[in-house]
């Protein structure tokens, strides 16, 4: 093999594994040894190593790889034309865009919800409550990451982490070793929480929803995600400092319609596990019929919320609830620049698979190295690069893998995250959150013990499945 092709092929392999659902390769022209095949790879990792220092550019990370995706498809589609096919990039280009828009509307309904309980302050009365608890710091080291291993199967793993920073920074800002452990632990505890629900993570829900593995097989990870939560912690648990903080006071109420809302969001999971299941819909069908209960609610609770202020007028301005509830605020704050980069993805590396790199990337790793040596790798890869395009990339290889393999690999790129600060959104997120104390160096001591974890909740996963 020439060596500008291996060349190539480690490219793939190491800034690649972000392909999402690239067009049918059947349909499309090798241009591997191409000179815009060239171009493709080069633009795409300009476009990655400007979204890899967005922490220093203060750019924000959907905007090199939009234009990517433009740039890329644009190559394309010359080519074709100059080759006799001139629809064959405009079908291949709105397969992408269908399977996107799937992704990109279920999460916004569950970012949307998130956004609702945020704003009815259900995770501000949850913080002031483990604040006034008055724990130990042992005792809120194993409360604060059994919470983030609980909450994250439902809620995002980055929602889920910065709650729990929050309560740590409370209680044991001035102690920075408790600090730094505890934010480990939450962030390990994050991502293994998320990695045996289809809600849990995006990779999951991705692995769900494209039909791969039945809804309640996730539920065979739970203890392997335990076992990779448990055996960091427990190592880490000796040194957390044996010290009991004073209890500060604080207070937080959930406004009106809280527990309701929470509500809305278990029913509005039912509906689109029930469409899914059942129905054979795909699920983004539920998720947005979900909406529509919020939608209705929240007109419920603006027509009568002048009648409920007057009532309750004590109570109303005790829990900061003057204004009316609406929905489409709650909408206008989903995370847009996260969408809006998983579009830049999904068309960038959609157009490397077209071109044909993601069937050599393919070929390397699953037929070569074999799958599990393949999917232990994914793990280890997602903890530099992001473990959602990690995973678009192996959902568009699409190897023949039996469920083992499969739930494997949703293992590895769901925990594979924790073994860096900057391998998942929680490890990032928290660094800004904690400044100066939860540091990448301050993980990296304990690194050794969470791919100790890491290792044995792979283990665990091949003996019991």
């Amino acid at each position: 093999m020439p060596s500008a092709r291996i060349f190539l092929i480690g490219l793939v392999i190491l800034f690649a594994p972000f392909a999402a659902f690239a067009a049918n390769p059947s349909a499309s022209i090798d241009l591997t040894d191409h000179t815009v095949g060239y171009i493709a790879l080069l633009i795409f990792a300009l476009a990655y190593a400007l979204v890899m220092a967005e922490e220093f550019l203060h750019l924000r990370k959907s905007k090199p790889v939009i234009i990517a995706a433009g740039v890329i498809w644009c190559l394309i589609a010359y080519v074709y034309m100059e080759q006799g096919e001139p629809h064959l990039a405009g079908e291949a280009v709105r397969h992408n865009l269908l399977e996107y828009a799937e992704l990109m509307l279920f999460l916004l309904v569950a970012m949307t919800y998130i956004n609702a309980m945020q704003e009815r302050q259900v995770f501000d009365a949850l913080r002031a409550w483990l604040i006034r608890r008055g724990f130990g710091f042992r005792t809120l080291f194993w409360l604060t990451g059994g919470l983030a291993f609980m909450i994250s199967p439902v809620a995002d793993n980055l929602t889920t982490a910065l709650l729990m920073c929050a309560v740590v920074m409370a209680v044991g800002g001035d102690n920075k070793r408790f600090v730094v452990l505890a934010c480990i632990n939450i962030v390990v505890a994050a991502n293994a929480g998320g990695a045996f629900s289809p809600f849990g993570d995006i990779t999951t829900l991705m692995v769900w929803q494209k039909g791969i593995l039945d809804f309640f097989v996730f539920f065979k990870l739970f203890i392997p995600s335990l076992v990779n939560f448990l055996v960091p912690a427990l190592l880490m648990h000796f040194a957390v400092p044996n010290l009991k903080p004073e209890a500060a006071s604080a207070d937080a109420y959930m406004r009106r319609g809280a527990r309701r809302i929470i509500l809305l969001f278990l029913l509005t999971i039912v509906t689109a596990v029930s469409f899914h299941n059942f129905l054979h819909l795909p699920p983004v069908i539920g998720m947005l019929t979900g909406l529509g209960y919020l939608q209705f609610f929240g007109f419920y609770l603006r027509a009568s919320h002048d009648r409920w202020q007057q009532r309750n007028g004590d109570r109303a301005a005790l829990v900061g609830d003057m204004t009316p509830f609406d929905v489409f605020n709650k909408v206008a704050r989903a995370e847009w620049d996260t969408l809006l980069f998983f579009y830049g993805v999904v068309l960038c590396v959609g157009g490397l698979g077209q071109i044909g790199y993601l069937a050599m990337a393919s070929d390397v790793m699953y037929n070569q190295w074999g799958p599990t040596t393949a999917n232990i790798a994914v793990g280890l890869l997602s903890a530099i690069v992001d473990n959602i395009p990690v995973m678009f990339a192996v959902l568009t290889m699409n190897p023949q893998m039996d469920e083992t393999q499969w739930l494997l690999v949703t293992l590895t790129a769901g925990v594979g995250g924790s073994l860096l600060s900057i391998g998942s959104a929680a490890g990032v997120a928290l660094m800004g959150q904690a400044r100066g104390v939860y540091t990448f160096f301050a993980h990296l001591e304990w690194t050794p013990a969470i791919a100790l974890g890491y290792i044995a909740s792979i283990a665990v996963h091949l003996i019991l499945n």
